[in-house]
């Protein structure tokens, strides 16, 4: 489980009302919200002191510690985790996944689906996700998958993101291109952020799959298993790195400057 016991969930409700109206909290106004007693929500914010998670002045006013944030944050992600896995396997289970028909395929035809290279195919045969199709569809036709079971497995994503100095500071002069090339191989996924990213790219032959949205693209394509090099003047890395972590997604920053 995400939140593993009810004393556990109960406890990430409080410190998350508690963080939202700091430092005047007003316990009964918690106890109605998530529907305990006021005396269990003093006990709870006992507890949440005495391990660190909160800071109380004696005065009734409390703020959530930055252990506490911490500890928000990482259940808060794992949800969020979990509710995109509940969206997107879940309730497709009573919904129509669109896929490409790997050979022709006829109406309620059992079909295996699989991700490759970020797309959905089904095709005939066994496999971790089964389901049926709405209707006929020849060999690469887009084809409608409906009552599926199982789980779509992905590759562990693999996510670069290489720092590039401003056009003030050199700019794509000021760039190890021998270090970028090595970072960009086997990256089915390369993006540009800013004009002197986008031209230490074209200094090693590499057109960028995307120019506009990369923060949005590099997360929905991890989310389709696709690894990704995100080559960014070095001002925009931080938002994007914030972007990245909001996601639970992992990567690794590499510093081209010469």
């Amino acid at each position: 489980m995400i939140l593993r016991s009810k004393k556990e969930s109960t406890a990430f409700q409080i410190l998350v009302e508690i963080a939202a109206h700091q430092p005047d909290v007003r316990q009964k106004e918690i106890a109605d919200k998530i529907g305990i007693t006021p005396q269990a929500v003093s006990e709870y914010i006992r507890e949440l002191v005495s391990e660190g998670l909160l800071f109380s002045d004696g005065r009734v006013r409390y703020r959530v510690t930055k252990k506490g944030v911490e500890w928000v944050l990482e259940r808060a992600i794992e949800l969020k985790k979990y509710a995109r896995y509940v969206m997107e396997d879940i309730v497709s289970h009573v919904s129509v996944a669109t896929s490409i028909a790997r050979e022709n395929l006829k109406k309620g035809q059992s079909v295996s689906l699989v991700m490759d290279n970020g797309l959905l195919y089904a095709g005939s045969g066994e496999g971790d996700v089964m389901g049926f199709t709405i209707s006929d569809a020849e060999e690469g036709e887009d084809v409608g998958v409906t009552d599926m079971r199982g789980m779509i497995s992905l590759p562990e994503v693999d996510i670069t993101i290489c720092k590039v100095p401003r056009v003030e500071r050199g700019g794509s002069g000021s760039v190890d291109l021998q270090m970028l090339k090595k970072h960009s191989k086997d990256k089915p996924y390369i993006a540009a952020i800013g004009v002197e990213a986008l031209i230490s790219l074209r200094k090693i032959n590499i057109q960028p799959n995307i120019l506009f949205g990369a923060k949005e693209s590099v997360v929905e394509a991890a989310f389709h298993g696709l690894s990704s090099l995100v080559v960014a003047v070095d001002e925009e890395v931080p938002s994007l790195l914030n972007r990245l972590e909001s996601e639970g997604l992992r990567y690794e920053v590499v510093d081209l400057s010469k």
